[in-house]
């Protein structure tokens, strides 16, 4: 395992679809960055949360989509801004356990959230994960869709389910995901994410999201698998 096949992997991520998709590792949220650097922030953001888990990680964990509230301007799946920023401790969750050897930095503008923004799911995944006794660097955390699908008539701040040709075209980044990091146990978020799974052949296994009422349900399935 080699940091090039890290960068080798963000230079694919630079090919999403057009239409209501945004790409946060090569693209500027206008209204909601803090400035054009954004982008580079987020992807090294990203390099560095991979690198930490090259040939280490035992457990993958696969959503739907990167939400506006999280990967959306941390760079990181499931990932939120606050978790980066240290904000995060009441729920066990530290900076140091997504990556550590650079500084964190806010790219939402502090006007939207002074903190940066928070997802509930991260905040679910991550401490379910880490109280289950898993180390950070043991699981790794990815979307079946890479990018943001967000609804155009709400602009960036929302997120939508990625439409069949929009999933279609993840499938390469899933793919090359799944060969970076050949887990013990893949797990798929919700049905489209097991999906998209299944049309790679991948033997996974499908839990509920802990988004919209999810939360305990997840818990509890999560727990048997890693255990």
């Amino acid at each position: 395992m080699s940091c090039k096949e890290i960068d080798d992997f963000l230079r694919l991520l630079n090919v999403s679809p057009s239409g209501a998709v945004f790409n946060p590792w090569w693209e500027v949220d206008e209204q909601n960055d803090v400035g054009h650097n954004a982008p580079a922030i987020r992807r090294n953001q990203l390099r560095a949360y991979l690198e930490e888990r090259l040939g280490k990680s035992k457990v993958a964990i696969i959503g739907e989509a990167l939400g506006y509230r999280g990967g959306h301007f941390s760079g990181i799946p499931m990932t939120s801004e606050r978790m980066l920023l240290g904000k995060k401790k009441d729920s066990g969750i530290h900076l140091e356990q997504v990556f550590f050897g650079i500084q964190p930095r806010q790219t939402s503008k502090p006007e939207k959230y002074q903190d940066g923004f928070s997802e509930p799911t991260a905040t679910i995944v991550w401490g379910t994960l880490l109280k289950l006794g898993l180390k950070p660097e043991q699981f790794v955390l990815w979307n079946a869709f890479p990018w943001h699908s967000f609804d155009p008539r709400r602009g960036m701040l929302s997120n939508r389910m990625p439409n069949k040709s929009e999933q279609l075209s993840g499938l390469p980044v899933l793919k090359a995901f799944l060969e970076l990091f050949p887990c013990d146990q893949v797990v798929a978020l919700g049905k489209i994410a097991a999906a998209q799974l299944e049309k790679l052949n991948v033997d996974t296994h499908c839990i509920r999201h802990p988004a919209s009422g999810g939360a305990r349900l997840f818990r509890q399935q999560i727990a048997k698998i890693v255990r």
